[in-house]
């Protein structure tokens, strides 16, 4: 919300007139966010020391994007900074309406989670205890759901600190690995697989790739840097490895098409549609189609997996509560005979 309102109060003020390093003042004054104010203070300083304002914006990484200070950098040497500005409001809040749709979708399916752990631990901690002891009593045979829910009961009872420290573990162990490379390639190799959601992520993908590169061709920026931005900024490892097997065959002579069609995850029609503006010359234009296809699909798309997501998780907290069930009443049943006897 802040990198929105910096931009557009840039870009308003860079319309009307305003010199660059009046701007940085205005907004070093009024912006609210503590550390992007201090990232204005020292963007002045270095554009008051002679650096371009994209080299000033690059050395805050974490605020300004690669794809943020390229296309900065591309409306500096073509003179058109404040539309540059245009395009990267819309896709700045293009992708914060994309991340609140997907996460609005997960709302629900999060709760049922949580609700489903919930019972799970309460059944599992204080219910089944105290009927284990009833049943112990009685020197019945206990049914495979009981044992099942003793021996889990007791695991948890004598092995806790082991099983939260083995939890601890592997979740520290992922999350150093998918920093690697490899990690982040074979994690999002996997994700893209997973039923619903990997289509989802691949239109979502899509959708970024058309309108970043329809954006960069417009800007005057050339393939080759546009591909290597995009490797950058496409926020998927496995479709970003892909750019480099691009790159490559357009160094050998390639359009931008041919080569596509030997990559994974780029779909027929967004193939078609960049040859098509390759021979036609009007590549930016086919681009922003794409962009706007694949809008409407990833719309499509949340809702597809918010839809998805609800029933079986209802299956899921059904099916914990059904062993539960059974590990309780099979016994009692049994009792229940056994008396009538």
């Amino acid at each position: 919300r802040d990198l929105i309102l910096f931009t557009k109060q840039f870009r308003s003020m860079l319309n009307a007139g305003v010199p660059i390093i009046r701007v940085l003042q205005v907004l070093e004054a009024q912006t609210e966010s503590d550390v992007l104010r201090r990232a204005v203070t020292d963007i002045l300083a270095e554009v008051r020391q002679g650096s371009t304002l994209s080299d000033a914006f690059a050395k805050h990484p974490r605020i300004f994007s690669n794809l943020y200070c390229s296309m900065v950098r591309a409306g500096e040497m073509s003179g058109s900074v404040p539309a540059v500005l245009d395009r990267l409001i819309y896709i700045i809040e293009h992708e914060a309406k994309i991340k609140a749709d997907i996460k609005s979708a997960l709302q629900y399916p999060i709760m049922v989670l949580i609700a489903l752990g919930i019972a799970f631990f309460v059944l599992l901690t204080f219910v089944i205890p105290q009927f284990a002891a009833m049943f112990s009593k009685t020197g019945l045979e206990l049914p495979l759901p009981t044992k099942i829910a003793i021996l889990m009961n007791v695991y948890l009872k004598n092995y806790w600190y082991v099983m939260l420290g083995g939890l601890f573990a592997v979740i520290f162990g992922l999350r150093q690995y998918f920093k690697t490379q490899n990690g982040k390639l074979v994690r999002d190799s996997f994700l893209l697989s997973i039923p619903v959601l990997g289509p989802l992520l691949q239109k979502a993908a899509m959708s970024r790739f058309s309108s970043i590169f329809a954006i960069l061709q417009t800007s005057g920026v050339s393939v080759m840097q546009s591909l290597t931005i995009l490797s950058d900024t496409i926020g998927n490892a496995a479709i970003a490895n892909s750019f480099d097997h691009i790159k490559t065959r357009i160094e050998e002579g390639s359009g931008i098409a041919a080569p596509m069609k030997t990559a994974k995850y780029f779909p027929p029609m967004v193939i078609d549609m960049i040859a098509i503006g390759e021979e036609s010359g009007n590549i930016d234009e086919m681009l922003r189609e794409i962009s706007k296809h694949y809008d409407e699909e990833v719309e499509y798309a949340v809702k597809a997996l918010s839809e998805a997501i609800g029933p079986i998780l209802i299956v899921g907290l059904a099916a914990v509560i059904g062993f539960f069930a059974l590990a309780i009443y099979m016994p009692m049943w049994d009792m229940t005979k056994m008396v009538k006897r």
